[in-house]
């Protein structure tokens, strides 16, 4: 059975407060079926009630062998309760229930497919008015969330990750000729609460899926899917955060088909260390390194507080990229972006480099209900933790490798020039990350940077690059309004010369203050968006709060909250966010676009 769900897109052409100096079957498939200058890639998850209704942290991979095949994946709730699920002003998430989302497209992004299948839900646990209901009890039933989790023991918990490599032979080998795998990592903890019915130990690890059938998985087919494979290695203490995913999937490289997993391995204290896991035989199993130094120190101007946000890619000798970003000591703070090479398919690695300056935009913390949170559009804002964390693509000639240049680009949003005038930077780098291009600024006049992310076309000749920003300054109320909105831009390449950046698109503003973390206490965007090129067009998604309503209960309560923090006075009840806001409160969504290339 097939649900059609129209897009309501536009196109928009128009143009407490601790500041801190320095830091079964198919059921459904919903089908998007109208192709615009952007599109709603979330399609088949709901409006409203809250949290069903709340997608961010979009990741995006591109088919090389089949470039007008797309797949995506963002945090997505569509299968937990809704707040009127026991008490009317808490919306937590259910225990059990996953939230990494799937979506495909075999348009090159211009139309999207949001899959169903079966799994441990809770979307039906929709409640009453009032706190005289029962607990939600999740069961067996719909789900538009990766499948085979609850049955393995695991629960998908988001950070999505997605990349296409080739598949492997019978013999091992991998060639495009055997078709195409989609990989799909995400973070995993355990499906049961009994420490003897745990398959995974520490809090979360990561957990890579896989299918060779995307129109099958795309259909709601159960069978399309292998089971999860935990790809991080873990101990009791371990809480592995932060993934990428990539497959080196140029064949001139010695390593084709070879699978990397970037990630920060957290452990006791400031333990952070960076790591990568590998799979040589199409994800099956995984192998782990430790990138840099596990021990983290806020007082130690080279350990820092660790790194996060990390990058992973290929070029087409098969040689492994991983960036991340080096945090500083204080806040706003002068950190670095991080570059470990290896040139053995991932055996060894040099060691971190830094490559240049990463401004932290942290110029207001605020209250998040368990600890403190940089935020930057204002008082009970959308977290920032990892806007400096760099994004990067390479020009590998992929599938073949036979045209790559090479050339590495690399975008990040950064502070360095204070509150309120936040970039979009841009370098690159055309002898193997040795010598980076200075940072040049390319955000639209007025734009206040907020992730970004970066792609380059296999043959090195077009760039497009998407970010999210706020439009208007940091906010010292909540009563004000707050604008966001999705960029894509364009440039030209040739050889290692980069062209001016243009307006590609600009997507419909929307007020953050509409969307918001479970717990209520801040807006929520989540931590990335993504690009992919093609020879022929480039594709991106975003996070994008233009359906979402903004709530003046909502408002009024995370003012009053951050003042009851700072002043150590008592915290007033939070508002039941099903009764005393809009309907649509809460609805951030995933937006997308695919833009043929304006200088073939």
């Amino acid at each position: 059975m097939m649900q059609i769900a129209h897009c309501l897109t536009r196109f928009c052409l128009a143009t407490l407060a601790l500041v801190v100096v320095g830091l079964a079957p198919v059921l459904t498939t919903a089908v998007c079926a109208i192709a615009q200058d952007d599109i709603r890639v979330s399609i088949g998850s709901p409006t409203t009630p809250f949290s069903q209704n709340k997608q961010n942290e979009p990741a995006l991979a591109v088919d090389a062998a089949h470039p007008n095949i797309l797949a995506a994946g963002a945090n997505d709730e569509i299968d937990m309760e809704a707040c009127n699920a026991g008490a009317d002003n808490t919306c937590p998430f259910t225990q059990g229930v996953g939230d990494s989302g799937i979506y495909f497209s075999f348009d090159s992004g211009h139309t999207w497919t949001q899959p169903t299948y079966s799994g441990w839900t809770a979307r039906d646990c929709l409640g009453v008015v009032g706190s005289s209901d029962l607990p939600c009890s999740p069961h067996v039933g719909p789900i538009s969330t990766l499948l085979r989790y609850y049955e393995n023991g695991l629960v998908s918990d988001g950070d999505p990750a997605l990349a296409f490599g080739p598949r492997p032979g019978s013999d091992g080998t991998f060639s495009w000729a055997n078709g195409s795998r989609l990989y799909y990592a995400n973070l995993t903890s355990n499906f049961f609460t009994n420490k003897r019915d745990e398959t995974l130990k520490g809090t979360e690890g990561i957990a890579v899926s896989r299918t060779d059938n995307v129109a099958a998985a795309a259909a709601g087919m159960p069978s399309a899917w292998m089971d999860p494979v935990i790809a991080s290695k873990q101990s009791a203490i371990t809480f592995s955060d932060k993934d990428q995913i990539w497959a080196d999937n140029a064949a001139t490289s010695p390593f084709f088909g070879y699978v990397y997993v970037c990630a920060v391995s957290a452990r006791a204290g400031f333990a952070a260390p960076l790591v990568v896991a590998r799979s040589t035989d199409g994800g099956d199993t995984w192998t782990q390194k430790q990138l840099t130094n596990a021990s983290g120190n806020p007082f130690n101007p080279v350990q820092g507080v660790g790194r996060s946000g990390c990058t992973v890619r290929t070029d087409s000798n098969g040689v492994v990229y991983v960036l991340a970003n080096q945090f500083a000591v204080g806040l706003p703070g002068f950190g670095s972006h991080i570059l470990v090479k290896s040139f053995d398919g991932g055996h060894t690695w040099t060691r971190p480099l830094k490559i240049g300056l990463a401004v932290d935009t942290c110029f207001l913390v605020q209250f998040d209900g368990d600890f403190f949170r940089c935020v930057m559009d204002g008082i009970a804002g959308a977290r920032d933790d990892l806007s400096s964390a760099p994004s990067i693509d390479i020009a590998n000639g992929a599938p073949t490798g036979a045209d790559a240049t090479n050339l590495i680009v690399r975008t990040w949003v950064d502070g360095r020039d204070g509150v309120n005038h936040e970039h979009v930077l841009f370098s690159s780098s055309s002898n193997g990350g040795n010598n980076w291009t200075a940072p040049l600024a390319v955000e639209s006049s007025g734009d206040r940077g907020y992730y970004s992310a970066i792609a380059i076309s296999p043959n090195g000749t077009d760039a497009y690059l998407v970010y999210n920003a706020f439009t208007t300054v940091l906010r010292n109320d909540t009563t004000s309004p707050r604008d966001l909105v999705g960029v894509v831009k364009h440039a030209d390449v040739s050889g290692s010369t980069v062209a001016a950046w243009s307006d590609l698109h600009r997507g419909a503003t929307g007020d953050p203050r509409g969307s918001s973390q479970n717990n209520l206490w801040l807006e929520f965007l989540g931590d990335y968006v993504y690009a992919v090129a093609t020879r022929t067009y480039g594709a991106a998604v975003w996070n994008d709060t233009r359906n979402a309503a903004e709530c003046p209960a909502i408002d009024a309560w995370r003012a009053a909250a951050q003042d009851a923090v700072q002043n150590g006075t008592a915290v007033p009840t939070e508002p039941a966010p099903q009764q005393d806001c809009p309907a649509t409160f809460g609805n951030s969504d995933i937006y997308g676009g695919s833009f043929a290339d304006p200088t073939p």
